[in-house]
């Protein structure tokens, strides 16, 4: 399996995953025009993708779903709260489940379980990769670790995990009390440590990527959440890189049941 970050942050967000000949999209948070030109730097056309899996209907995560369905043809994976509060996914390729159903893919197979975030029936997903047993996890958008959210993360080879603010820059940051509180929220995003105390309790000898996602810009610095969840993990198993994903960038791919690389390449593109 190899996996690809497209962009993560509050602009947007998508990640495309790969095993055999099949290809998935987690999220399309971006506009028709920016994903055609990241996969076309990674040299996949959009028609190759069978379907995307939405994790929740806010913007930063669905923006691209419908007219990007329309255009290629793509399926359409979301929860009915989801779907309901996404009104341009009418007419589009749309198949409702559950939070904690199982979906089939051509290759690939993904588990979804409930999050706990300000959204209507917001999921995160557990890929495996059927031929192979290779696994990846993506969770963003989480207000608190709730037993769901440890088990998406537990048993995976690659765990892309938010790792959203610094809680003192949050206070001293540019947002209104109301905003930093919903935020901070059992529904709103994790704060760093708590996704390094997360990665550091769901640590195997499998997991050899770790993606911090969905940084913030205003209250978060990529290489403050990196150390902070590498003083976490250095006493543990991991060997591999804690890499952050950014919001105007390519990240990847990573080499999901491959040995940890000694860096994740990032392409910046100007998109």
């Amino acid at each position: 399996m190899r996996v690809w970050v497209l962009g993560s942050g509050s602009g947007g967000n998508a990640v495309l995953l790969e095993a055999g000949e099949g290809r998935i999209l987690v999220d399309a948070g971006f506009g028709v025009r920016t994903l055609a030109g990241r996969l076309a730097a990674i040299g996949v056309a959009p028609e190759s993708i069978e379907a995307c899996v939405i994790t929740h209907e806010h913007t930063d995560h669905v923006k691209g779903a419908a007219a990007a369905a329309r255009k290629w043809g793509w399926a359409v994976h979301a929860t009915r709260g989801t779907i309901a509060g996404t009104p341009d996914l009418v007419g589009a390729r749309v198949h409702p489940f559950a939070a904690g159903a199982s979906l089939a893919f051509s290759t690939m197979d993904v588990a979804t379980v409930g999050t706990p975030h300000d959204a209507a029936e917001p999921v995160g997903v557990v890929v495996t990769a059927r031929t192979t047993g290779e696994r990846a996890t993506v969770c963003t958008d989480i207000g608190h670790v709730s037993d769901g959210v440890r088990a998406l993360c537990r048993d995976v080879d690659l765990l892309i995990l938010e790792s959203n603010h610094d809680e003192g820059m949050l206070r001293a940051g540019p947002y209104p009390p109301v905003v930093q509180a919903r935020i901070a929220g059992d529904r709103g995003h994790l704060a760093n440590r708590h996704a390094a105390a997360l990665i550091r309790d769901s640590m195997t000898p499998r997991l050899r990527h770790v993606v911090l996602a969905h940084l913030s810009q205003n209250c978060n610095a990529p290489a403050l959440a990196r150390e902070t969840t590498e003083r976490e993990v250095k006493r543990t198993v991991y060997r591999g890189e804690v890499t952050t994903a950014l919001p105007d960038a390519v990240t990847g791919p990573f080499a999901v049941g491959w040995p940890a690389p000694a860096a994740a390449p990032q392409y910046r593109l100007a998109l």
